[in-house]
């Protein structure tokens, strides 16, 4: 074999190897995880490769599209719109999403992220057109809701998954603001009016039943203090019954003794009057008291 003869054969093994290590380089992908291929035979979608080592037909399939699957937050958007009652109002909003079906967001849509954020742009505006200010204000969590509800609804045909929607603010303008301000302040005041009211009402409810507890404490003192008249009473029409008149001339006689012991208790100046009975009455009590 002439020297000529070698090289060309060396030149044809040469030629093979290079053909197989381009062969397998073209037919061996390996796609990160993060990752998805969407594989085109002719210009047509063959099939989308997942994370891992794959394979596809040398010279026939390439790679057309590598598709990032992980979450997106679009840029945050602000979209005028106005109220059931007439409130024009700047809703800034931020949609996060994830491509799970890269063969449609590649084939149906030509950019996704503008797509969703007029999307979104609608949505809010219908969304808010039939709620009122108050409900904006107050029912976030319930309009959020509904806002990827329709959202994921309408973008199903991308092959996209819409994680979160979320509605960071909701700004007036100006003579809104002031006017929301001012019906505050009213509000305010009227609250701060009606709990003075209320509080002088309170007040004057417990001053009377104060009045009226005192008014049945002392009723009930004279009740007290009639009863035991009348048992006195009592005791002395019994014993007046039971040892006729002598009984009632020793208490009338004991109380003017009692009487006069009082008066002479005083510091000694003082002129004590007795009637002319006295030493008579005196006497008679102290009849009494020996026959007792």
């Amino acid at each position: 074999m002439g020297f000529e003869a070698f090289i060309g054969a060396n030149i044809v093994y040469l030629a093979i190897a290079a053909l197989l290590i381009v062969t397998v380089f073209l037919a061996v992908r390996v796609v990160p995880q993060s990752e998805k291929f969407v594989v085109e035979r002719f210009g047509r979608l063959q099939s989308v490769l997942g994370p891992g080592l794959n394979l596809i037909v040398p010279f026939f399939d390439s790679v057309a599209h590598k598709i990032s699957i992980l979450e997106r937050q679009l840029p945050t958007s602000r979209q005028d719109a106005i109220t059931a009652d007439n409130v024009l109002v700047q809703v800034e909003t931020s949609v996060f999403y994830r491509i799970i079906e890269p063969e449609k967001t590649v084939y149906r849509i030509r950019d996704v992220d503008a797509a969703i954020a007029a999307t979104v742009a609608g949505i809010v505006r219908a969304e808010i057109g039939t709620m009122e200010l108050d409900e904006v204000q107050s029912n976030r969590a319930r309009l959020i809701q509904r806002i990827r509800e329709n959202l994921e609804n309408m973008v199903d045909d991308w092959g996209i998954e819409v994680t979160r929607a979320e509605i960071l603010d909701v700004n007036l303008d100006e003579a809104t603001r002031a006017a929301m301000l001012q019906q505050l302040n009213a509000e305010r005041a009227r609250r701060a009016q009606v709990t003075e009211a209320e509080g002088k009402k309170r007040a004057v409810e417990l001053q009377a039943d104060a009045e009226l507890y005192a008014a049945k404490q002392v009723a009930e003192a004279r009740r007290i203090q009639a009863d035991a008249e009348a048992y006195a009473t009592k005791v002395v029409a019994e014993a007046i019954r039971e040892n006729g008149i002598e009984a009632a001339q020793y208490q009338v006689a004991l109380k003017q003794v009692e009487a006069l012991a009082k008066v002479a208790q005083g510091d000694g100046k003082q002129t004590i009057i007795l009637p002319a009975d006295a030493v008579a009455a005196f006497g008679d009590a102290f009849k009494l008291l020996k026959g007792r």
